[in-house]
């Protein structure tokens, strides 16, 4: 390893839009403790708006490998490019290939949880302690950390804050034909699967309530929502559909001007998060005690029933019971409620 005071640190990051968004706490961790570190961030080629977007990231680099896919040259390739360069590794994912990159890169410190037969691959592996890292963010910073204080579990877990761009909003505002007025974001993605979506028809009627208040409704997410964003949009005036119209950069600027947004468990819920917008946030099949959107400007909205948190893609009873029961009136007075 390099001077304790000045490493050269190596993360290989998450391959979700809200891990990588937690994955800050990690960076600001890492440059509080080594403030003259050098941090690079391996990670896929989508994430690399969302890392230019944290000052604590030094160096992206691109692991263009599909989901799903091993990709050995492609590893082989970047792990070439990246040899002598850095003194240590953590490698967040659990998976056995996401450690790949590092051994091959012969970078002499490679921290990791164990798991999938890694015990080569790794040779400062960690214990996961479920109960004692119960949270996916605190998972992250623990290995930023001495292995003494982490298995002690009272660490800090620092707040992540993206950058806005101002000149951008503006831009946004005027080529998207969003003026001027307030605006509620809504995202109603769940990539993850539909027990962790709240139904559209909930967040249409919740649209309407909205307009009749004077907002103007934001409707943001990818292209595999735009159908989704297209159901709660139609017809209404004043609800405008950006699903597959925006990059994930604008996606951040965008909910940064919201006054609050309305989410799913969801990756733009952390973005949303990162940039301190008020949250309503909407939980069935998973946990905020899991995946808390980590900021104190947030509602969380939540039944808790007996069947809930599930964790299933699918809800395993075939009701849903955990979104359909959480109803539009809810979250209209709620918004009202933290204006």
């Amino acid at each position: 390893m390099g001077k304790a005071s000045a490493p050269r640190i190596l993360v290989v990051g998450p391959s979700w839009v809200g891990d990588m968004v937690m994955a800050q706490s990690l960076f600001m961790t890492l440059k509080a403790r080594y403030p003259g570190a050098t941090l690079g961030v391996l990670a896929p080629a989508w994430s690399q708006p969302i890392l230019a977007r944290m000052p604590e990231v030094d160096e992206t680099i691109a692991l263009e490998v599909g989901h799903g896919e091993f990709g050995w040259q492609a590893r082989r390739a970047v792990a070439d490019s990246l040899r002598g360069r850095f003194d240590r590794a953590l490698v967040l994912p659990r998976s056995w290939k996401s450690a790949l990159v590092p051994f091959l890169a012969r970078i002499p410190e490679r921290i990791g949880f164990t798991g999938e037969q890694r015990v080569v691959l790794l040779n400062r592996r960690r214990r996961l302690d479920k109960s004692l890292l119960d949270q996916t963010v605190k998972r992250f910073v623990s290995l930023g950390l001495d292995e003494k204080e982490a298995e002690r579990g009272d660490f800090t877990i620092p707040r992540p804050r993206l950058r806005v761009d101002p000149d951008s909003q503006r831009t946004l505002r005027a080529t998207l034909g969003l003026g001027d007025g307030p605006a509620i974001g809504l995202m109603p993605g769940a990539e993850y699967g539909p027990a962790k979506q709240w139904p559209l028809d909930h967040f249409r009627e919740l649209a309407v309530a909205l307009t009749r208040r004077g907002y103007g409704v934001w409707i943001l997410g990818g292209p595999k929502d735009t159908d989704d964003g297209e159901h709660i949009a139609r017809g209404v005036d004043g609800v405008v559909n950006l699903c597959g119209r925006t990059k994930l950069a604008d996606a951040v600027d965008l909910l940064a001007a919201c006054e609050q947004v309305v989410t799913n468990d969801s990756g733009l819920m952390h973005v949303a998060a990162a940039v301190n917008t008020r949250i309503q946030a909407i939980y069935g099949s998973s946990s905020p005690a899991y995946t808390p959107p980590l900021t104190e400007n947030a509602v969380i909205h939540d039944l808790e029933l007996d069947c809930s948190p599930c964790f299933q893609r699918t809800c395993p009873l075939g009701h849903t019971h955990c979104l359909k029961h959480i109803m539009p009136e809810r979250l209209n007075h709620a918004i009202v409620a933290s204006r």
